[in-house]
């Protein structure tokens, strides 16, 4: 509802360009809040299409060294002696440089076409664990004898890979090296995602979670969570509480 907010306000002032930032979480999303990521770059591309305001979309992978990122929080767990956490011993991520994320945003307002979406080509996923054993090492300890790595399992709509290009899109080459473009295979029903969209905000306002969660997922069909209907309602309503 915020981009929603923002973005016809940025279109009825006649704002020159919109950059909406994404997340690799929006593809496939098995959590509340990818899956709303998701339906926020469905909103900005509905309103693109009769707009002078210029909108368009980058997915960002894990940016290192960003407030919250896994790194910063890694460094301060062997700073303290360990255990260095990690969820899972497979688990894989897409990272990028703050620089890389940062060029990202500028050059996709650069190139960017109306309403299409834009993703840095971050090569291969990289396994979390590596990350962790290699930060102990650079610190002058070794992994397991000086600091202990504890796995300490999922969480509740936690995948052990993450995509950036979701079922009906396809990573084409843009105008800029390792910048690409996602384009939609099957165009969407913008007509019938609004009444969706709608649905989804009176359910919201309404504090209704299950029926929230239905809504999400009726506009986004690969919206799937790996804990019940029933927990997620409860997470939800213990998130607005506090």
């Amino acid at each position: 509802m915020g981009t929603r907010i923002v973005a016809e306000a940025a279109s009825l002032y006649g704002v020159e360009q919109f950059v909406h930032i994404s997340t690799d979480k929006a593809v496939n999303p098995s959590s509340v809040m990818g899956a709303t990521k998701r339906v926020a770059e469905l909103v900005i591309q509905d309103i693109a299409r009769n707009s002078r305001t210029r909108f368009l979309l980058v997915r960002f992978g894990n940016v290192l060294g960003s407030s919250g990122s896994v790194l910063l929080r890694f460094q301060e767990q062997i700073r303290s002696g360990g255990p260095v956490t990690v969820t899972h011993p497979e688990i894989r991520r897409y990272f990028m440089l703050i620089p890389e994320a940062v060029q990202l945003v500028l050059q996709a307002a650069t190139i960017g076409e109306q309403g299409q979406t834009y993703i840095l080509d971050m090569g291969e996923q990289i396994k979390v664990l590596d990350i962790a054993r290699s930060l102990i090492r650079l610190s002058g300890l070794v992994p397991g004898r000086d600091v202990p790595i504890r796995f300490v399992g999922l969480r509740p709509g936690e995948k052990l890979y993450e995509e950036l290009v979701g079922e009906g899109e396809v990573a084409v080459s843009s105008p800029l090296d390792k910048i690409l473009q996602i384009r939609t295979v099957n165009p969407l029903d913008f007509d019938v995602f609004r009444e969706k969209l709608s649905a989804l905000e009176v359910a919201s306002s309404h504090d209704e979670p299950s029926v929230v969660l239905e809504q999400l997922k009726e506009i986004v069909p690969m919206f799937e969570t790996s804990v019940s209907d029933t927990e997620v309602a409860g997470v939800m309503t213990g998130s607005a509480q506090t």
